[in-house]
């Protein structure tokens, strides 16, 4: 793969970008804090700033880091970051890239997770030249599978207890997209890597 970085990407109502120190406190009150987010995940729900400052200034300092994928989702309209989308882990060998994203609660069901995955799909086809991008959701969690869904991404399976969050031991309902499928689907052209 070709590893640009966490580098800023806009939407319609979003800008997807690194986050900075002046996040801290947003993060600890958009989401961070927000035990209704952290339900189905692995990180514990932050009950002091401490441990959101600690989190956010260890992801600012891997921005240096070319295959470190972090973006603070921020919201134009409050021009405050509500949650994040990232790569959560990769496979250079199979050029893969699984993405996790979270937001507060309170913006929930607006499409705004959506938005944000989607425009991050064409940067890592075109971009990074990823083949493979996938994510999973616990079944018991279905609104972040119709995300993928609603992303293009095609439900393959459910591993059996093969996941753990603050639940417990769960199953994983896997998705994915492959290049091939995407640009065929959208008739687009991998760009080149300057454009």
């Amino acid at each position: 793969m070709e590893h640009r970085g966490t580098v800023p990407i806009d939407t319609k109502r979003l800008l997807l970008r690194r986050f900075t120190a002046n996040d801290i406190q947003h993060a600890f009150d958009n989401w961070t804090s927000d035990s209704r987010v952290t339900e189905f995940l692995r990180w514990p729900t932050h009950r002091d700033i401490t441990v959101t400052e600690t989190v956010l200034k260890s992801w600012i300092e891997n921005y240096k880091d070319k295959t470190f994928y972090q973006w603070g989702i921020v919201l134009k309209e409050i021009d405050e970051p509500i949650g994040t989308i990232s790569v959560v882990d990769m496979d250079e060998k199979t050029s893969k890239v699984h993405i996790g994203y979270c937001i507060g609660s309170k913006w929930w069901n607006k499409g705004y997770t959506s938005e944000a995955f989607s425009e991050i799909i064409p940067f890592f086809f075109h971009k990074v030249k990823a083949k493979r991008i996938e994510s999973q959701h616990d079944p018991e969690n279905p609104n972040s599978g119709k995300v993928m869904e609603k992303c293009g991404l095609s439900f393959e399976g459910v591993l059996r207890k093969a996941d753990w969050s603050n639940r417990g031991i769960v199953d994983a309902a896997m998705y994915s997209l492959l290049a091939e499928d995407y640009n065929k689907a959208t008739g687009s052209i991998p760009i080149c890597p300057d454009a």
